[in-house]
């Protein structure tokens, strides 16, 4: 038996804590989610409840992830589902992100809710990468989350060991939905895939 220090975070919660965190990164930031949709953050260039020209303080998720692909940071996302029209939209916007600069790769079986950052921070919990889980939705508009924050150094290699076996296909040969994949991860090896649309296409259906 050991302690652990554990944040907790519970529905509103998640918002400032995950969401901040991503924001300070220096070195890599890997999220995995059942379902990928983009979701807006405050946009720290306006001040908070304010418009100026007219548009929200509000911005995609995908234009800080930009601009931490352009400071060097290692971007990843695993997901389980086709990401939603707008975070596809979003992310043809971004051609830092196009070019490479944010991965993604999809497992069908994946079900964690991950977010890691530098290695030293994660969270994990309920919320999926959406607006109604993780973004600046206002109360009455998002989902029931809960989950934890931790720089615990056991949870960290666990999870991060987890997330890469999966990244790299390590469970791929004896998966049983193996059929049903669009790209088993196996089949990536070490190539860098920058942006394919080919991790977007529906999944076939079971028979």
């Amino acid at each position: 038996m050991r302690d652990i220090e554990l944040e907790l975070l519970v529905g509103s919660d998640h918002y400032p804590a995950v969401v901040d965190c991503v924001r300070t990164a220096t070195r890599s930031v890997w999220i995995a989610t059942a379902n990928l949709k983009d979701l807006m953050v405050e946009d720290a260039r306006l001040v908070p409840g304010r418009r100026r020209g007219g548009k929200a303080p509000y911005r995609s998720v995908l234009s800080l992830f930009a601009e931490l692909a352009g400071r060097g940071v290692e971007l990843r996302i695993l997901h389980a589902t086709p990401p939603s029209r707008a975070f596809v939209r979003d992310f043809d916007r971004e051609p830092r992100l196009v070019a490479g600069g944010l991965e993604l790769r999809l497992c069908p079986r994946n079900h964690l809710k991950l977010v890691i950052v530098d290695g030293r921070k994660v969270y994990f919990g309920s919320a999926n990468w959406t607006g109604a889980g993780l973004g600046a939705k206002q109360e009455g508009r998002r989902n029931f989350e809960l989950g934890v924050l931790s720089q615990d150094e056991r949870l960290l290699d666990e999870t991060q060991a987890l997330f890469d076996g999966i990244w790299r296909g390590a469970q791929c040969a004896g998966c049983k939905l193996r059929e049903l994949c669009p790209m088993p991860l196996d089949q990536l090896g070490t190539t860098r895939r920058k942006g394919s649309p080919r991790t977007w296409v529906r999944l076939k259906p079971r028979t």
